[in-house]
């Protein structure tokens, strides 16, 4: 059971499990998380910057209030799903449990599903370092400034755009993308809330409407923002990894939770280097 408590201006978070930061900041969910020190991560999601760290059974989170806990970080890091019993439930796979063993402190991050969209068009065929230089650009130049971070831009203020006005984020082919995805969010034409509720199938084919939206972007965007732990992001390294380790097919015990499972495999694959 969680338990918050507010001590010097810090927020004390305790009772987590299976909450490790760097397997749940640096795995590839997000883009804009940072550790300079080893210890404290720094980032920020949607307008609101954030500093936390473990310190042995506890999490401390700086520059945060109760209410922006409750309201924002409790759900963007998925604190009340029971990771545990999911844990136990796909563990009866030993390679599975392998995997855990490994990556079990990985959660799922409620993106902004805007951001996730953007973030994961700028994502294609691409390194994290380049990433994550893009997305800063791209907060740096349309975001508002904040009082030392930058806010993610909106899809309306990207929408008014034109690609020449994206080209000093060195986005290449990527920029006329990003501006089909605003244009289409801004307008209507794909209403992202509505695709929490809608089937997976049904939620995946709205997505793939957008200019340079493939299943795999489509599956992250479902994944990490809207809900859909049934999607299963595939690049050429999991797909590989799926291939050495379960003959391509997701065993029968992991098809419910099949995206908290991909991260722990993904993350498995790329310690051990299987399918690399």
């Amino acid at each position: 059971m969680l338990t918050v408590k507010i001590k010097n201006g810090d927020l004390y978070l305790y009772g987590t499990k299976n909450f490790d930061l760097a397997q749940t900041l640096d795995c590839g969910q997000a883009f804009r998380w940072e550790c300079d020190d080893g210890v404290t991560w720094r980032g920020v999601a949607g307008d609101k910057y954030l500093e936390l760290y473990r310190d042995g059974d506890i999490v401390i989170f700086k520059n945060t209030s109760l209410k922006d806990f409750q309201s924002f970080w409790r759900n963007y890091f998925d604190l009340d799903r029971d990771y545990s019993k999911i844990i136990e439930a796909v563990s009866s796979n030993k390679t599975i449990a392998d995997a855990i063993e490994f990556a079990g402190g990985i959660r799922l991050l409620n993106q902004d599903p805007w951001e996730a969209l953007c973030s994961f068009i700028i994502s294609q065929n691409n390194n994290i370092p380049r990433i994550k230089g893009i997305i800063e650009r791209l907060c740096e130049t349309f975001g508002n400034d904040m009082g030392g971070y930058y806010s993610f831009p909106t899809a309306e203020k990207l929408a008014s755009l034109y690609v020449e006005d994206l080209e000093p984020l060195r986005a290449g082919f990527r920029a006329k993308y990003i501006l089909d995805a605003a244009k289409k969010v801004a307008s209507g034409t794909v209403k992202l809330e509505e695709l929490r509720t809608i089937p997976y199938e049904q939620a995946a084919e709205k997505l793939m409407e957008i200019s340079g939206v493939g299943p795999k972007v489509a599956d992250c965007v479902l994944l990490f923002s809207l809900g859909h732990i049934e999607a299963f992001p595939k690049d050429v390294w999991i797909k590989r990894a799926m291939e050495m380790l379960f003959d391509g097919n997701l065993p029968e015990c992991a098809i419910p939770y099949a995206g908290i499972v991909q991260q722990y495999i993904f993350h498995y694959s790329r310690i051990k280097k299987i399918g690399y």
